[in-house]
């Protein structure tokens, strides 16, 4: 009994009582690296349902939303469609993205957006890639390119996000902007800049010329990576 228990108590212990100890032992070894992400996903959900084999519900998520990330991004309504999920399990799930996106958030506010471009393009993808709306983001920069305000401006459809340049050119100044970055998703997966998106980038770029505000780049999230107007000389 050097666990503390009886020969029939361990007997009655779940199956998966072995194994979710011991991938509580690796994760503590490894802090995570190299274990898969069903494995990960396996020990968030026992968090929330610690009476069931977590691992058939951890692989089916992941096959239905793709990876990780798709997981804890879905839909709450898309992930309580899943046999097995409820309210419980799902609000465990938008906590850890909750986090890790407010931990992305923390490491590029107050700072150098252009000398953190790579750090803030993360935040980006983390708080947006896996929207299943459009949303129009727009950064706020002061004269020394620090990042001072991050709004979601708009939220949109599948395919189109309205954009009113005087609100933009309004909220600018009244954070006395020196600078912004436009952000915005296409929940196709595809970043490649649309033609609205480069007319309505235009509109902004002309008005906010007007006033002495520099329009730095508009920046398009996607699954499959990003695109930026100012890398392809669109601005």
């Amino acid at each position: 009994m050097a666990d503390g228990l009886s020969d029939t108590q361990k007997a009655l212990r779940p199956h998966y009582h072995g194994h979710r100890q011991r991938l509580r032992d690796r994760f503590r070894a490894t802090g995570g690296e190299g274990m898969p992400d069903y494995e990960l996903l396996e020990m968030l959900l026992a968090q929330a349902i610690p009476r069931r084999d977590m691992k058939p519900l951890a692989k089916e998520l992941i096959d239905r939303f793709g990876s990780f990330a798709g997981v804890i991004s879905a839909a709450p309504e898309r992930l309580l469609a899943v046999s097995g999920m409820g309210e419980t399990s799902v609000a465990a799930l938008k906590v850890v993205r909750a986090a890790a996106v407010l931990l992305l958030k923390q490491e590029v506010m107050n700072r150098d957006a252009i000398g953190s471009w790579d750090r803030l393009l993360d935040y980006c993808r983390a708080a947006m890639a896996h929207e299943p709306v459009e949303q129009l983001r727009l950064l706020f920069l002061d004269r020394k390119n620090v990042l001072i305000a991050d709004e979601v401006q708009q939220r949109g459809t599948v395919d189109h996000t309205p954009l009113y340049v005087r609100e933009v050119v309004k909220r600018a100044l009244e954070l006395g902007a020196s600078a912004l970055i436009i952000v915005h998703n296409h929940p196709s997966g595809d970043p490649t800049p649309s033609r609205g998106d480069i007319e309505m980038t235009g509109q902004v770029k002309d008005a906010l010329d007007k006033i002495g505000i520099a329009l730095h780049d508009h920046v398009v999230i996607g699954r499959r990576g990003h695109e930026s107007f100012r890398a392809k000389g669109l601005l």
